[in-house]
C-alpha cells in the first residue's frame, strides 16, 4: 500500500491551497495514509490549517529557524531525512514545488515525475508534454520512492472537515550554507490571487500599452476577478511578470477565463487548458484562441470592453 508524504506550501503563516490539491491527487491513488509535512520557523498555525484538510492522516511539523524562508537546498535534506518509510513524496507544481522537489529526488537517488494530472495506478501517472499538446503515461520504478510534482490546475482542492493529529519531528541533518535568503519581492493587490481565483480576466499584446491595460483592471474589478496577461503583454512591459499565464507563467484553472486581445499561442493555451469556461475577445476572427473558446466575440476590444462594463 502507498504511504504518501505531501510537502506543505505556505507563506506568511497561511497554507497554500495547492497543498489541498496534492491531497486530492494522493486520494486518487487510494493511499493507505496521507501525511503532510510542514517545515517552518513557526509551524503551529500552518499545521492547524493542514490538519483540517479532509483525507489527511497526520501532520508532521519541523520547527527550525533555518526554515523561515522556503529555500530548496535548506528544506530538501530535512525532507529526505523524514521520507524514510514513505512510498511517495509529493509537492505542488508551483514555483515552490518546481524548485524543491528535484532536490529531494536527487537526494533520494531517484528521478522526479513532473506535473501529475491523472493517476492510473500507484506507480503509473499521466502528465502533459509539448506544452500540453500531448499526454503521456509514465511509470515510476517500484523499488524506489516516487518523487513528483502535482499539476494543481488538474485537481480540485480537498475539502476541509478533517481532524488529523499533529506531531513534532526533530531532524538531525547538516544544512548547506551556500544558499541564503536575500529578499522576497511580490506584487501586492486587493484583487483575488491569480492562481486560486474563480474568475480571471487576461489581456494581451493588442492592448498596446501599460496605460491601455487599465481597462482590463477596471473590468476585472467590476467582475471581482483576478487579472492575468499573456507573455507578449508581459514582455512588452504592460504588466509585471507575476501576472503571466501560460507555460512559462502560471498554470490556472478558474471557472471563468476571459482572454482579451490574446491571439492564443500554444504556450498561453497550456496555462488555461483546465479552465471551466473560456471567453475570447479578439479582432482577428482566425486567432487560435477561438479554437478552444466556449464563447468568442470578434471585434475591437476598445469598443467592446466599455460596453460590456456598462452592461455589467
Amino acid at each position: 500500500m502507498s504511504k504518501v508524504l505531501i510537502i506543505a506550501e505556505h507563506l506568511n503563516g497561511q497554507l497554500n491551497s495547492a497543498t489541498a490539491r496534492c491531497v486530492t491527487c494522493a486520494q486518487a491513488m487510494k493511499a493507505e495514509s496521507i501525511d503532510v509535512l510542514v517545515l517552518s520557523d513557526a509551524p503551529d498555525a500552518i499545521a492547524s490549517q493542514a490538519a483540517q484538510i479532509a483525507g489527511v492522516t497526520k501532520v508532521i511539523t519541523v520547527r527550525n529557524a533555518a526554515n523561515a524562508h522556503s529555500i530548496a537546498h535548506i528544506l530538501a535534506p530535512q525532507i529526505a531525512n523524514l521520507a524514510v518509510g514513505y512510498s511517495h513524496i509529493f509537492g505542488p507544481s508551483t514555483t515552490f514545488g518546481k524548485d524543491l522537489m528535484p532536490c529531494v529526488a536527487a537526494m533520494l537517488g531517484t528521478a522526479q515525475i513532473s506535473d501529475i494530472m491523472a493517476v492510473e495506478s500507484s506507480h503509473s501517472f499521466k502528465r502533459p508534454i509539448y506544452a500540453g499538446n500531448a499526454i503521456i503515461s509514465v511509470t515510476a520504478p517500484a523499488d524506489k520512492p516516487v518523487v513528483a510534482t502535482v499539476r494543481t490546475a488538474s485537481w480540485p482542492a480537498a475539502a476541509n472537515g478533517g481532524n488529523a493529529g499533529i506531531e513534532a519531528a526533530s531532524v538531525s541533518v547538516a544544512l548547506p550554507a551556500h544558499t541564503r535568503f536575500v529578499g522576497l519581492q511580490q506584487g501586492k493587490s486587493d484583487r483575488p490571487d491569480l492562481q486560486s481565483a474563480r474568475k480571471v480576466i487576461s489581456g494581451g499584446r493588442a492592448l498596446g500599452s501599460a496605460d491601455a491595460f487599465s481597462i482590463i483592471y477596471s473590468l476585472a474589478d467590476k467582475m471581482g476577478a483576478a487579472v492575468g496577461a499573456s507573455r507578449a503583454a508581459v514582455d512588452a512591459g504592460y504588466v509585471p511578470n507575476e501576472l503571466q499565464v501560460g507555460q512559462t507563467g502560471k498554470i490556472i484553472s478558474p471557472e471563468l477565463y476571459v482572454a482579451i486581445g490574446i491571439s492564443g499561442a500554444i504556450q498561453h493555451l497550456t496555462g488555461i487548458k483546465d479552465a471551466g469556461t473560456i471567453v475570447a475577445i479578439n479582432k482577428d476572427g482566425d486567432a487560435p484562441i477561438f479554437e478552444i473558446a466556449d464563447f468568442g466575440l470578434v471585434g475591437d476590444l476598445f469598443q467592446i470592453i466599455p460596453e460590456l462594463e456598462k452592461a455589467l
